[in-house]
C-alpha cells in the first residue's frame, strides 16, 4: 500500500469515528431522559429544601416529559446525599437537589465538590436573622454589640448546624464587632428555635421560615437579615448591611448538581428545562413561603460563583477556628 492509499484510509476511518461520535451524542440528546429522573434531597422532609424540590417535581416533570421523583437521602449535613449522587451513574438521570457548600469547604469528606459535582443550574437563596428573645434588652444589631462588649462570653447564640451557614453568620458578626458569643448547636431549624423561646439561649441565628411566626406574637425580636437585601416576609427588618457592616452578606445558596461526568448534552437538558420550572408562579410562591428567593441562574454563571462562596467560608472558618473531629 502506498502513502497515498495509506492516508486515505486513515482519513476514512477519521470521518468514520468522528460520524459515529456525533451520532453518538445526537441520540443521547434525543432520548434522554430514557427513564425517571430523580431529586435527591440530602435533607429529612418537610425541610426548606425538601419543600422547594417537591414543588418543581410536577412542572419538571411535565417539561421534561418524563417522571421525575423525590428521593431523600439525609445526614451528615448533606454531605451523605451528596456522596450518593457522586457516586450515582453519570447519566442525568439522579440529580441533587441542596447541599451544603459551607460544609463541603470546611470538612473532610470523601469527595470534592469542585470535582465530583458539575452544577447543572443556581436555585435562588435563602437568607438568615439575627433575632433576640424579648427579655434582651436590645432593638438593634448595635445595642446586641454592646450588650455582648458588656457582658464577654456570656451570651449564647442559638444555631441548628455546627459549621452551617447560621454558625458561619455569627461567627462573622462576632470578627467584625469584636465580641465574644457562644454558640451552641440544637438539631434542626426548629429545635434551635425552641431553645431561644424556652430561654435555652438569648440570640437565635436561623432561617426565616422556623422562626417567622413568632415575630407578631412578640415571642421573638428580629435585628438583622444576612442577605444583601430586605426579605418580603420581613419587610421592616433591616440587613447587616444596612446595620453598619458593609461586607456581610452570608446566605445559604441552592443549586441541583449532577455527577460531574453527566454528559453535556443531559446536563444542557436539564439546565434549559429546570430554568423554564423554577420561573413557575407556583414554585416562587412556595419557596417565597420558606423564605427562599428563586432567582434562576446557568449552570455556567453558578459554577463561577462557587470558589467565591468557598473562599468566604475558608476564611471565617480559619478565623473562627472552627474544626471538626
Amino acid at each position: 500500500m502506498n502513502a497515498g492509499s495509506s492516508l486515505a484510509q486513515s482519513l476514512a476511518i477519521l470521518v468514520v469515528v468522528s460520524t459515529t461520535a456525533l451520532c453518538a451524542a445526537t441520540v443521547v440528546a434525543q432520548t434522554f431522559p430514557s427513564k425517571p429522573v430523580r431529586l435527591v434531597v440530602p435533607y429529612p422532609p418537610g425541610g426548606s429544601v425538601d419543600v422547594v424540590a417537591r414543588s418543581i417535581q410536577q412542572p419538571f416533570s411535565k417539561t421534561l416529559n418524563q417522571t421525575v421523583l423525590v428521593e431523600n437521602r439525609p445526614g451528615a449535613n448533606s454531605a451523605l446525599g451528596m456522596e450518593y449522587v457522586v457516586r450515582a451513574p453519570p447519566d442525568g438521570h439522579t440529580i441533587l437537589v441542596g447541599g451544603s457548600v459551607s460544609n463541603a469547604t470546611l470538612r473532610k469528606l470523601p469527595f470534592d465538590l469542585l470535582k465530583d459535582l458539575t452544577p447543572v443550574v443556581g436555585v435562588g437563596t435563602q437568607s438568615y436573622v439575627l433575632s433576640v428573645h424579648p427579655s434582651v434588652p436590645t432593638k438593634s444589631v448595635k445595642e446586641l454589640i454592646a450588650l455582648a462588649r458588656a457582658r464577654p462570653g456570656q451570651l449564647v447564640y442559638s444555631i441548628n448546624i455546627y459549621g452551617g451557614g447560621q454558625h458561619l453568620s455569627g461567627e462573622l458578626l462576632k470578627i467584625m464587632a469584636r465580641i465574644d458569643m457562644k454558640p451552641v448547636v440544637f438539631q434542626g431549624g426548629a429545635p434551635s428555635v425552641m431553645a431561644v423561646l424556652g430561654g435555652h439561649a438569648s440570640i437565635l441565628i436561623s432561617t426565616i421560615a422556623p422562626m417567622v411566626q413568632h415575630v407578631p406574637t412578640g415571642r421573638l425580636r428580629p435585628l438583622a437579615i444576612t442577605s444583601r437585601e430586605r426579605s418580603v416576609l420581613l419587610p421592616d427588618v433591616p440587613t447587616m448591611i444596612e446595620s453598619g457592616f458593609p461586607d456581610f452578606d452570608v446566605t445559604a445558596a441552592m443549586a441541583i448538581w449532577a455527577p460531574a461526568a453527566t454528559p453535556r448534552d443531559a446536563v444542557a437538558r436539564l439546565s434549559t428545562e429546570l430554568m423554564r420550572t423554577l420561573q413557575n408562579p407556583e414554585v416562587k410562591s412556595v419557596a417565597m413561603r420558606d423564605g427562599y428567593v428563586i432567582a434562576p441562574i446557568g449552570s455556567a454563571e453558578y459554577a463561577a460563583q462557587v470558589p467565591v462562596m468557598m473562599a468566604l467560608y475558608q476564611k471565617i472558618g480559619k478565623a473562627a477556628n472552627i474544626k471538626f473531629d
